[in-house]
C-alpha cells in the first residue's frame, strides 16, 4: 500500500498522505513519495490545482519520532529528491483540505498552502518549541497575526480550526469530513473559471506580499538554535516516544542562560 495517495479529478490533482495509523506522521518514505507527487504535478501540463489532505483522523502528525530515534538525530536528517512544494518553487495553487490533527511538520505544511479548508474540531499545533531549543517563531509572523497571537502559536498552544478561522488562518470550515473533499474541490474548480494568465499572475503576487523574516532574524534564530543543550532535543523525543516526563538539561554551561544572543542589524 502506497503511503501517498494520488488522484485526478480534470486538471485538479488530489494528494493524500495515507498513513493514518500513525496520523500520517513524517518518516522518510512518506516524503519520499510526496516529494515525487509534487514533482509529477509540477512538471504536469494538465495539471492546474492541487488539494492536499490526509487519510484517517489527522492530516499529518509531523516528524516520525520513532525513526528520529532510531536515526539518532532529530528532524529529517535523511536526503530526499528535491521538492517543489517545500522548497517553494512550485508555481501552482494548493489548497489544504485539514480532515485532523496537523502538528509540527503537519502544521508546516498547512502554512505552505495557499487556502485552507477544514473540518470543524481540527486541530492544530506549533511543535517547534517542544522538540528544539528555539519555538515556531516565524510562523505567527508569516500568517500576519497579531504579536499575542503569534507568540502562543510559537511556544506551542493548540489551535481549534474554528479559531483559526476567526483568525483568517483558514478561509472554509465544514461540519463533517465527508463534505471536506467537495468543499475543497469547490474552490479548485473556482480557480479553473479564471483567465489562466490571471490565476497564475494573482497566486505570484500574493506570494510576494506575504510578510518574511529578515535576514538578521535569521542570523539571529540560527544562533538561538545552538543556544542551550542539544542533548534536550532527543530527550523531547524519547520522552514523548516512551510517554513519560522529560528530564531537561537546559544549558550545558547554566551561565549561558543569561548570555543570550543579540540581533544585529
Amino acid at each position: 500500500m502506497s503511503v501517498v495517495e494520488t488522484e485526478t479529478h480534470g486538471q485538479i490533482f488530489v494528494i493524500r498522505m495515507n498513513r493514518p495509523d500513525s496520523l500520517n506522521a513524517l518518516n522518510h518514505e512518506i516524503r519520499m513519495e510526496l516529494s515525487e507527487a509534487w514533482n509529477d504535478f509540477q512538471e504536469s501540463n494538465k495539471l492546474e490545482v492541487a488539494i492536499f489532505t490526509g487519510a484517517g483522523r489527522g492530516f499529518c502528525a509531523g516528524e516520525d519520532m520513532k525513526e528520529s530515534l532510531q536515526d539518532g538525530s532529530p528532524g529529517f536528517s535523511r536526503e530526499t529528491r528535491p521538492d517543489p512544494f517545500m522548497e517553494g518553487t512550485l508555481d501552482k495553487p494548493v489548497i489544504a483540505a485539514v480532515n485532523g490533527f496537523a502538528m509540527g511538520g503537519g502544521f508546516m505544511l498547512v502554512e505552505r498552502t495557499d487556502l485552507r479548508v477544514a473540518v470543524r474540531g481540527a486541530t492544530f499545533e506549533i511543535s517547534e518549541a517542544k522538540r528544539w531549543l528555539l519555538g515556531g517563531y516565524n510562523h505567527g509572523h508569516i500568517a500576519n497575526l497579531p504579536y499575542p497571537i503569534a507568540t502562543e502559536m510559537a511556544m506551542g498552544f493548540r489551535f481549534t480550526a474554528e479559531r483559526f478561522y476567526e483568525l483568517g488562518f483558514v478561509n472554509r470550515l465544514v461540519d463533517n469530513i465527508e463534505d471536506l473533499l467537495p468543499e475543497a474541490l469547490k474552490m479548485a474548480e473556482h480557480l479553473l473559471t479564471l483567465p489562466p494568465a490571471s490565476r497564475v499572475n494573482t497566486l505570484h503576487m500574493m506570494r510576494q506580499m506575504r510578510p518574511c523574516v529578515t535576514p538578521a532574524q535569521e542570523v539571529l534564530a540560527e544562533k538561538l538554535h545552538n543556544h542551550g543543550a542539544k542533548s534536550d532535543r532527543m530527550e523531547s523525543r524519547a520522552a514523548f516516544a516512551e510517554k513519560r516526563e522529560p528530564n531537561f538539561i537546559g544549558w550545558d554551561n547554566p551561565q549561558d542562560r543569561y548570555r543570550m544572543p543579540q540581533l544585529e542589524e
